[in-house]
């Protein structure tokens, strides 16, 4: 059993860590930044202590501050929550340097799956469908799946047909992601992607995939134990985004068949095992009007929506990581896990939409969550609190969950209703005008629902 654990995050997913740490009589140890010196991490956690000052590259991206505290503490291991480090193999790698456990997967499997390319590669040959595009092309072992030059990018999608997806080979979280609609879009749109790719994951390498309208984002939680062990906890409907991030979350999935939640499900699965996954991880997918389903990506971490499944399953995803982390076995199979309900996510976010979602931070002047029977509200912030420019501008996730779609809505209407936020701007009304869309309720839910 750990003794103290590390939380090598902020905001709200380290207070959920944090929680469940408690939750398992297991000390833990807070990290801030100097803008984060209010948090309420800071407050909940045993120990707290500063590593920086407010950027992100000088704070919570930075190895030797994080593992310094670390070893001062005298921590077991250091969970990464969502974000930040969470998928860093060099930092998997730092931590076993120190002897010290990352909550994760392993490293190996943060290298193959982190890499889009190889990820793509890894689960073509466990016979998952991808998306038609470079990585899939008959080449000779010389080529490279990523794409070298516009004009090869302009050959390939003259082939598949516009419009295209080019993509980071080490970009995620629908990062790194641009579509071109025509020719010349295309030629200006790849230079701009490489230099982004490589500004932001410092890889420029990218790759060209078709780009599936009227599609839904569809996601399979899997976790797995280092005895071989790997299942899943059913899907989520993730397809509601802007600018491919995600903005509202349901499960189990409106928009799918019971035939294609069982294939989907099993596919999921089979990748998992295909690289004996270990730890929590979501196989992402993409699913066209024909209920044709493609591999997209992995995961390979906790992701903020893995609220909605903790809901439908009552089992707490992140005790689980700790508990796989530990060695041990998951202690049941696909069959012990039952679906119950539906769930939905919506994240509030300090943004305003009626100004082209312009960032919000500042003093929040006033702070009530919503509560009731089956309304969960994970969040950071509280009255009084400055919300910090800095980083991600979620503030809050409030969960609905019911019997059915139709309690679930019910439920979260009257929450977001009661939910009071003052002094920032926010989603919420966002949110409002989402769930009373009659595309929404009967549905009709795509990647595209926004066109924002």
């Amino acid at each position: 059993m750990f003794q103290k654990i590390l939380i090598a995050n902020r905001g709200e997913i380290a207070i959920r860590v944090i929680r469940a740490c408690k939750d398992m009589d297991i000390k833990t140890v807070a990290i801030y930044s100097t803008a984060d010196k209010d948090a309420l991490h800071v407050e909940y956690a045993d120990e707290a202590y500063c590593i920086g000052p407010p950027p992100s590259a000088e704070s919570y991206l930075k190895y030797a501050n994080i593992t310094a505290v670390a070893d001062f503490a005298n921590v077991d291991a250091i969970h990464p929550g969502a974000g930040f480090l969470a998928e860093d193999a060099q930092f998997a790698e730092i931590c076993e340097a120190h002897q010290i456990k990352f909550i994760g997967p392993s490293i190996d499997d943060l290298n193959t799956m982190g890499d889009k390319i190889r990820a793509l590669e890894t689960v073509a040959k466990a016979g998952l469908k991808l998306v038609p595009g470079s990585q899939n092309r008959k080449r000779k072992k010389d080529k490279k799946a990523t794409v070298e030059s516009a004009e090869e990018a302009a050959e390939l999608a003259e082939k598949i047909g516009y419009p295209v997806g080019i993509k980071a080979s080490a970009g995620g979280g629908g990062r790194g992601i641009r579509i071109a609609h025509n020719r010349p879009s295309l030629f200006n749109l790849f230079h701009i992607a490489k230099s982004e790719s490589e500004a932001a994951f410092g890889n420029a390498d990218v790759y060209i995939e078709k780009w599936i309208e009227e599609a839904r984002h569809i996601e399979v939680q899997v976790l797995g134990d280092s005895h071989g062990n790997v299942v899943h906890f059913g899907e989520r409907e993730c397809s509601i985004q802007r600018k491919q991030q995600k903005l509202l979350e349901e499960a189990p999935a409106a928009s799918i068949s019971a035939k294609l939640r069982n294939e989907i499900c099993k596919a999921a699965v089979k990748a998992a095992k295909s690289i004996g996954y270990l730890n929590a991880g979501t196989i992402e997918f993409v699913v066209d009007k024909n209920e044709n389903f493609y591999f997209l990506e992995m995961n390979t971490r906790i992701q903020v929506e893995h609220t909605i499944t903790e809901s439908i399953t009552g089992i707490d995803l992140i005790k689980e990581q700790i508990r796989l982390a530990m060695g041990e076995e998951l202690g049941y199979n696909q069959s012990d896990i039952h679906i119950n309900g539906h769930a939905i996510e919506c994240r509030i976010n300090a943004e305003d939409p009626a100004n082209q979602f312009m960032p919000s931070p500042g003093l929040v002047t006033d702070y009530q969550p919503p509560g009731g029977i089956g309304i969960r509200v994970d969040g950071y912030i509280y009255t009084g609190y400055t919300v910090p420019p800095h980083y991600d501008s979620l503030v809050a996730k409030l969960i609905a969950v019911g019997r059915d779609r139709d309690e679930a809505i019910a439920r979260l209407k009257r929450a977001l209703s009661e939910f009071k936020i003052e002094g920032i701007n926010t989603t919420i009304p966002l949110h409002q005008n989402i769930l009373n869309d009659e595309r929404f309720l009967n549905r009709n839910i795509f990647t595209n629902f926004l066109k924002t």
